[in-house]
């Protein structure tokens, strides 16, 4: 599979400074004002009646700050955050030992809660409507089912496909919010904040190179950032300026649009080979060598935010902003 230094996984590298990154208090956490606000109201009401706060659904595409948004949230209800993800709960006796280590008051948050199986789904149902579950002992004519009480807790779960959570889970969450991709100066503000904690020094234009090129995305930024600033400590005196980041950036292949070659690669092959499409999502996939969850969730959204492709019920085809964009960026490097 393809690498690409602006992708919003989480490497082993990133995994040292990601704690450190993350802000822990909603003063300290820039952009999505709408939901910091909002969760605000509903975090101190909750705790003005001192019941467990409603269950939380968070969406929107990856790299937003889900994860940090749920461990601030915890922070603020004074709670314990126990974490996990859709595809570590194979089973429903997973999710039972889960559900029965909650204490109450407790933050459950599940990442990629769209890829719970169904049997393990429907174990939430009545954890989270009634602070019960149920098991069932034995098998056959002789099983039986046994309902155990369960602490008031709340569930924070992530997904990057709203769509794909069946309504009976969807509906059972009190809270739900989308995150927006953050703006240019939300994510100068996050590159500066970032560049302090990890005692890198950079300047206004440096910081403003980095935001315009990372999709509008803070993890994919801080990403850039940490690359950005082993080029200025290797190749210069350590001092992100705007040349610096500017030459770094185009050595990473990551141009003035925030578009890396896979992007582009991407973009080609639906010109070159399809004829600008329409072209089927699967067979994009098979062509660039990715998966077509990957191509669906993590190139696309940007691709169709910047106008580039569109999806139609024939499939993908790209459009005359595309082809404008790929005539000057083959010139400008022919």
């Amino acid at each position: 599979m393809n690498q690409r230094i602006i992708t919003v996984d989480i490497s082993f590298d990133d995994k040292e400074f990601e704690p450190k990154l993350r802000p822990s208090s909603f003063d300290e956490y820039i952009g999505q004002e709408r939901v910091k606000s909002n969760m605000l109201v509903y975090i101190e009401a909750a705790k003005m009646r001192k019941e467990a706060l409603d269950h939380v659904l968070l969406y929107g595409p990856p790299g937003l700050g889900k994860t940090t948004l749920a461990n601030i949230i915890a922070a603020q209800m004074n709670s314990n955050i126990k974490i996990t993800s859709g595809p570590a709960i194979e089973y429903q006796k997973d999710m039972a030992a889960i559900l029965n280590d909650l204490s109450e008051g407790d933050i459950l948050f599940i990442d990629e809660i769209h890829r719970l199986s169904r049997p393990v789904e429907e174990m939430l149902y009545s954890a989270m409507e009634d602070y019960a579950m149920d098991i069932i002992i034995g098998k056959g004519a002789g099983a039986k089912s046994i309902r155990l009480d369960l602490p008031p807790f709340t569930l924070v779960g992530a997904t990057t496909r709203i769509g794909l959570l069946t309504a009976p889970l969807r509906d059972r969450f009190g809270v739900i919010h989308r995150l927006e991709p953050y703006t240019f100066d939300e994510l100068k503000k996050i590159i500066i904040r970032s560049s302090s904690v990890l005692d890198i020094e950079i300047s206004g234009g440096g910081a403003d190179e980095i935001a315009r090129r990372s999709r509008g995305t803070p993890r994919i930024a801080n990403r850039l950032l940490k690359r950005v600033r082993d080029f200025a400590q290797v190749k210069h005196d350590g001092v992100i300026t705007d040349d610096i980041a500017n030459t770094s950036l185009d050595l990473l292949e990551v141009d003035k649009m925030g578009l890396d070659q896979i992007d582009r690669k991407m973009l080609m092959v639906i010109i070159q080979n399809f004829g600008g499409g329409p072209v089927g999502v699967d067979t994009i996939a098979v062509s660039i060598n990715e998966e077509t969850s990957t191509i669906e969730d993590v190139y696309e959204p940007y691709l169709i935010q910047l106008g580039f492709i569109q999806r139609t019920p024939r499939g993908r085809i790209v459009t005359d902003i595309c082809k404008k964009y790929v005539q000057e960026f083959t010139a400008a490097y022919d």
